[in-house]
C-alpha cells in the first residue's frame, strides 16, 4: 500500500511554539557510520502559546533513539512515544532539562541534509529542516536558543573541529580522540547550526571594525585549494567594511569562519560565525576560475556575510517569511556587486536572470508570492521568486523611500527586533514609519503572484506642448488566483523623456520638480490604479519615452516603439538599462523575422538598422567595455522562449542563429579588430576593466566562429592553446565545440582530451569541462550526455556534478532536450526517479523543464506529460519531487 500522499502546511495556520529553548546543549562522538549525539534542552512553556497543558513534540528523523532523561531521570517507554517523525512527551512540566542519546549515520545520508560525510570530512547542512535529522529538536525558526557544542572525534582523521561561535575549551582524549567546544552567545534557530571535522588547511587573516576590535578571519580548504583562497578572503573583508559604511552593521563574534565543501546541495550556507560554502563559490584563481567564477564568489561571499544581520540577528518567524531574510540580502549583495564594479552591468545582468527564469516561473504552475500562502516542502520555495523577486520588492521600496531614508527605516528594523524572529508586516512597518508613508498597498507584491503587465499608450499635442502617458496594469492568472481577482499595485516606474538634442526637462502636471536630478530629467511615477494618466507640460517636441529606468519594477513593459526609437534609446539614452533593453528589443523583432522566415522557408535578410546599431556600438569608443559586451549579445534562447506563448524550439534556434551568422557576415572587419584590440598580453586580473575587455573579446569570437571561413576557428585554435586565464580558455573550448564539425571536429576533440589530461584533478575545471559539451548545440545531444555520465569524472551523489552535466543540459540545450522522439525527457525523467531516493531537493529542482510542457506544441506536451506522470507513479516518492510534479500536472 502506498504511503499517504504529503499534506500541504498553511501560512494562515501559524500558531506560536509552545515550549521555548532557552539553552542548547549538544555532544557529538562522531563516526562515519554511528555518531551518537547527546543532546541537553534547558526549555520552558511559552507564556503566549494558548496551549497551557499540550505535550512536548520535537522533530526527529533517520535516527536510532537510545535514551530520554527528563530532570535527570531516565523516562519509560509509557512517558514518551516515538516515530519516524516525532518523539512526544506526553507530561513535560512548565520549567524543565530534556537529555536524549541519539545514533546516526552520516555515512549513508546522501541527502546531504543534517551531518553527512562529504568525502573525508564531515559536515551539516540544516537549513530548512536538516537539524531534525542531527537530533530530536523544536526544528523551527521562531524558536531561538544559546547553543554550546562539544565536538569529539578521531584526532588523525579529524584533527581540525568547528561549530558556530567561539571556541572555549579544546584537548586531548583517550585512544588518539580529542574534543573541542564552541559556545555561541547569539540566540539562534535550529536552521543556523553548523559543524565541520575534517583533516583542512586554513588561510588566515584579521579585520578590524569601525569601533576597533580585532575579528580573526578563517578559510578552511583541502591542503591542495590553499592557493585559491586570496580572493575569497577580499571580498570577506570589503563586505564586512561595506556593511558598515552603507548599513552600520559592525560584526559581533571574535571569529569569522568559511569552509568549503564539494557536496553541497546549495551555494553557501550563513551559519553563525562558521559559514560552509560549495567549493565552487569560495575558491578561485584565474587558471582554473573564469570571471564569471570570481564575481561569484565575490557575491557570494558578501551575501552569507551580510545575512550576519539580516538573516541571523533577525531572523524568520516561520518559513513563509523566507524573503524576508533572502530578498533582503540579495538586494544587499547586489548593491555591494554594483559598488565594486559596474552598476549599470550588474543591473543588465540581474535583469536578464530575472527575465529569463524567475518571470517563467512567475508564469508556470509552480507560481507562488513572494510569501507563499502554504508548502508541503519547504525546499521548494527556494526560488528565484522568493530571492530575485524579492530583492526586486526590496529595491521598489529603496526607489520609493530613497537612499536616506531606506536606510533609516533598515536602521529602524534591526534595532528594533534584534534577537527576534520577524515577519514581512514587521519589515514593511519599520519603512512605514521611517518615511510616514502608507505601504499597505505596496504589501500587495508579497501576497499577489505572477508578474505584472503594463501596457502603455501616449499622445502628444504640439499646440500646447503637452504629451500624456497612459499605463495600464494587469497581472495575468496564477495557480491561486485570476487576473480578475487580483488588485492594482503600487508599482514605481522611472522615466526619462528623449528629445532629439537629448533629454528633456520632466514638467509632471500637479507635481513639484524631482529634487534627486538637478537637470530635471527623470522621474519616478507611481503608478496605484487599474489605468493611470500622467500629463506632462512644456516639451517643445514629441520625447521617446525611456520607460523603466534601471528596471525599477519587476514587469512586462508593453509599448509600441518603432525601430527607429529604439536606435534612438541605444544611441541617446542616459540610462544604461534603457540602452541595453533597446537593443534587446530591436534584436528580438528581427529574430523573429528570421524565425517567420525559417518556417515559411524563405530568404531572409537582416535588418540593416540592427547591423548599423551594433556597427556603432563597436566604434564607440567612449563605451564601457562591458556595456558594448553585454549589447552584441542577442536575446538568449530560453529569454526568447520565456516571450513566446507558444515556444517553437527549431524556429528560435535556427533563426537566432541565422541573425548571428549575418551579423557576423556584415561586421567581420569590426568584430575581428575589437577581437585585437581586446586581447593583449597582461598578467590576468580579476578588475572590471580586464573582466571588460575579456567579455568584449569572447563575445567577437563567437560571432566570428560563425564565418564560412576559418577565421574563428583559427583564433579559438590559438586562444585555446596560448590563454592564460580560465576565462579564455573555456570561451575558447565552447567556440571549437560548436564549431561546424567538418571544419572543426578533429580540433575539438583534441581540445577536450587535453583539457581533460590537464584538469582531472580540479573537480569545479572538470565541472566546467561536462558543461561545456552538455549544452554543446550540434545533433546527438542526449547520446553525449548519456556517455558523460559513465565517465570517471561524474558521479550522480555531488550535486555540483548533477548541475554542470545533466541540470545544464536540460536548461541550456533546448534544441537536443527537446529532441521530437521525446529521449531528452526520457532521459531527464530516469534520473529524477532515481535522484528521488539519493537527494530529494536536487531531484526535485531537475523537474522544472518538464513542467513547462504547456508551452509546446501537442506532440511534445503529450511526450513530457507522459513523463511526468511516470515520476509521480514511483513508488516512495519525496515530498519534494511529489509537489513539484502534482503541481505541473
Amino acid at each position: 500500500m502506498k504511503d499517504a500522499q504529503p499534506q500541504a502546511i498553511y501560512l494562515a495556520d501559524y500558531q506560536v511554539p509552545d515550549f521555548l529553548i532557552d539553552k542548547t546543549e549538544l555532544l557529538f562522538q562522531l563516526d562515519p557510520e554511528q555518531t551518537r549525539v547527546a543532546t541537553t534542552l534547558r526549555m520552558r512553556r511559552n507564556p503566549k502559546s494558548e496551549a497551557s497543558d499540550a505535550p512536548l513534540i520535537l522533530n526527529g528523523q533517520d535516527m536510532l533513539l537510545e535514551q530520554v532523561t527528563l530532570n535527570g531521570r531516565v523516562l519509560s517507554g509509557d512517558e514518551y512515544s516515538a516515530d519516524d517523525q516525532y518523539l512526544t512527551i506526553h507530561q513535560p512540566g512548565d520549567d524543565f532539562v530534556l537529555e536524549t542519546v541519539v545514533v546516526i549515520n552520516p555515512a549513508a545520508n546522501t541527502s546531504l541534509e543534517g551531518l553527512y560525510k562529504s568525502r573525508t570530512m564531515f559536515c551539516t547542512q540544516c537549513e530548512a529542516e536538516g537539524f531534525r535529522k542531527i537530533t530530536y529538536y523544536l526544528d523551527r525558526p521562531d524558536v531561538l536558543s544559546e547553543f554550546v557544542t562539544r565536538i569529539e572525534a578521531d584526532k588523525s582523521e579529524f584533527p581540525v573541529l568547528l561549530s558556530n561561535g567561539n571556541r572555549i575549551d579544546a584537548g586531548e582524549l583517550e585512544q588518539g580522540r580529542h574534543f573541542a567546544v564552541w559556545h555561541d552567545p547569539f540566540r539562534k534557530p535550529a536552521y543556523l547550526f553548523a559543524l565541520v571535522a575534517g583533516t583542512l588547511s586554513v588561510v588566515e587573516d584579521t579585520f578590524t571594525t569601525c569601533s576597533g576590535r580585532q575579528v580573526d578571519l578563517k578559510i578552511f580548504v583541502e591542503e591542495k585549494d590553499l592557493d585559491k583562497c586570496d580572493h575569497a578572503m577580499m571580498s570577506l573583508k570589503n563586505s564586512m567594511r561595506w556593511d558598515e559604511e552603507v548599513y552600520g552593521r559592525e560584526y559581533d563574534l571574535d571569529i569569522f569562519m568559511i569552509v568549503a565543501v564539494d557536496d553541497f546541495n546549495m551555494g553557501a550556507m550563513e551559519n553563525k560565525g562558521l559559514n560552509i560554502f560549495n567549493t565552487s563559490c569560495v575558491l578561485a584563481k584565474p587558471e582554473t576560475t573564469t570571471d564569471a567564477g570570481f564575481q561569484r564568489v565575490e557575491g557570494v561571499v558578501a551575501h552569507e556575510y551580510f545575512h550576519n544581520w539580516s538573516g541571523n540577528r533577525v531572523t524568520c518567524r516561520d518559513w513563509f517569511q523566507l524573503s524576508l531574510k533572502e530578498g533582503f540580502t540579495v538586494f544587499r549583495d547586489a548593491e555591494f556587486s554594483a559598488d565594486m564594479n559596474s552598476a549599470t552591468v550588474k543591473r543588465v545582468e540581474d535583469v536578464s536572470l530575472l527575465r529569463t527564469m524567475q518571470f517563467a516561473e512567475d508564469g508556470g504552475p509552480m507560481a507562488h508570492p513572494v510569501r507563499p500562502p502554504s508548502f508541503i516542502e519547504i525546499s521548494n520555495f527556494y526560488t528565484l521568486t522568493i530571492y530575485e523577486k524579492g530583492a526586486e520588492v526590496v529595491r521598489m521600496i529603496h526607489t520609493l523611500l530613497g537612499q536616506k531614508t531606506f536606510r533609516k527605516g533598515s536602521d529602524l528594523y534591526f534595532d528594533r527586533h534584534d534577537g527576534e524572529a520577524a515577519t514581512i508586516e514587521d519589515f514593511v512597518a519599520a519603512m512605514e514609519q521611517a518615511s510616514g508613508r502608507d505601504l499597505t498597498q505596496f504589501k500587495l507584491w508579497y501576497s499577489q503572484a505572477g508578474t505584472p503587465e503594463l501596457h502603455v499608450s501616449d499622445s502628444y499635442d504640439e499646440a500646447a506642448q503637452q504629451y500624456r502617458l497612459v499605463i495600464e496594469q494587469r497581472c495575468p492568472d496564477t495557480p491561486e488566483a485570476s487576473a480578475e481577482e487580483k488588485l492594482p499595485m503600487h508599482i514605481p516606474v522611472a522615466i526619462g523623456l528623449l528629445g532629439d538634442a537629448g533629454n528633456l526637462a520632466i514638467h509632471l502636471q500637479g507635481a513639484l520638480p524631482d529634487t534627486e536630478t538637478p537637470d530635471n530629467t527623470h522621474r519616478v511615477l507611481e503608478l496605484t490604479e487599474a489605468r493611470q494618466e500622467f500629463v506632462f507640460n512644456q516639451l517643445p517636441e514629441k520625447p521617446v519615452p525611456a520607460l523603466l529606468r534601471g528596471f525599477s519594477a519587476p514587469v512586462k513593459l508593453h509599448y509600441d516603439y518603432s525601430r527607429d526609437e529604439l536606435m534612438r534609446l541605444m544611441s541617446a539614452e542616459d540610462d544604461g538599462f534603457c540602452r541595453w533593453d533597446a537593443a534587446q528589443q530591436l534584436a528580438v523583432e528581427v529574430i523573429y523575422d528570421a524565425m517567420q522566415a525559417w518556417r515559411d522557408h524563405q530568404e531572409f535578410v537582416v535588418d540593416a538598422r540592427l547591423v548599423q546599431a551594433y556597427r556603432s556600438v563597436l566604434s564607440d569608443k567612449s563605451l564601457d567595455k562591458a556595456m558594448v559586451s553585454l549589447m552584441l549579445q542577442l536575446p538568449s534562447e530560453a529569454y526568447l522562449s520565456e516571450l513566446a506563448d507558444s515556444i517553437d524550439v527549431e524556429a528560435i534556434h535556427f533563426g537566432r542563429r541565422e541573425v548571428r551568422r549575418q551579423i557576423a557576415e556584415a561586421l567581420k572587419f569590426e568584430l575581428s579588430e575589437a577581437y585585437a584590440e581586446n586581447n593583449p598580453e597582461t598578467v590576468y586580473k580579476a578588475s572590471a576593466e580586464q573582466i571588460a575587455q575579456r567579455s568584449l573579446k569572447n563575445v567577437c569570437l563567437s560571432y566570428l566562429l560563425l564565418l564560412d571561413e576559418s577565421i574563428g576557428i583559427n583564433l579559438a585554435q590559438q586562444q585555446f592553446s596560448q590563454a592564460n586565464n580560465m576565462t579564455d580558455t573555456i570561451a575558447a573550448l565552447h567556440g571549437l565545440l560548436g564549431a561546424d564539425p567538418h571544419k572543426a571536429q578533429d580540433l575539438a576533440d583534441q581540445a577536450l582530451a587535453n583539457f581533460y589530461q590537464r584538469w582531472q584533478q580540479e573537480a569545479l575545471v572538470v565541472n566546467q569541462w561536462l558543461m561545456a559539451q552538455a549544452i554543446c548545440s550540434l545533433p546527438d545531444g542526449v547520446a553525449r550526455v548519456e556517455k558523460l555520465m559513465s565517465h570517471e569524472a561524474f558521479d550522480l551523489k555531488n550535486p555540483n556534478k548533477v548541475r554542470s552535466l545533466i541540470g545544464a543540459f536540460c536548461n541550456n540545450n533546448a534544441i537536443n532536450f527537446h529532441i521530437e522522439s521525446g529521449e531528452g525527457y526520457r532521459f531527464l525523467a530516469d534520473q529524477i526517479i532515481t535522484l528521488n531516493k539519493l537527494n530529494p531537493q536536487i531531484a526535485a529542482r531537475l523537474v522544472t523543464p518538464l513542467t513547462k510542457w504547456r508551452k509546446y506544441d501537442a506532440a511534445r506536451q503529450q511526450l513530457m506529460k507522459n513523463e511526468l506522470e511516470r515520476i509521480r507513479s514511483t513508488e516512495e516518492l519525496s515530498k519534494d519531487v511529489f509537489e513539484v510534479v502534482t503541481k505541473s500536472l
